[in-house]
């Protein structure tokens, strides 16, 4: 069993399903070709997490990105996480 996310134009997930192993041709194609989405681990082991409906996939990182928490946050391309400066949220 593998899981599969759907995306729009934007590459924004809107869906996320379950299918067929990735190992198994269905009618002859790969199993992202054949059901039109972008491949996802359950348990984190491929695109450094599992989609989310309203994340972003990037297909430079090869990863799902979570939404940004605020304006000034940096996203980490290493660890795919956002990273804050503290001192922009001082009082």
């Amino acid at each position: 069993m593998a899981h599969y996310a759907y995306l729009d134009e934007n590459n924004i997930v809107i869906d996320v399903i379950v299918g067929k192993d990735e190992t198994e041709l269905i009618n002859g194609l790969d199993t992202e070709t054949y059901y039109g989405a972008v491949r996802t681990s359950y348990n984190n082991k491929i695109r450094k997490r599992y989609a989310g409906i309203g994340m972003t996939y990037r297909e430079d990182l090869d990863a799902f990105v979570t939404q940004k928490c605020h304006e000034e946050a940096i996203l980490n391309e290493t660890t795919i996480e956002w990273e804050c400066n503290n001192d922009s949220h001082e009082l």
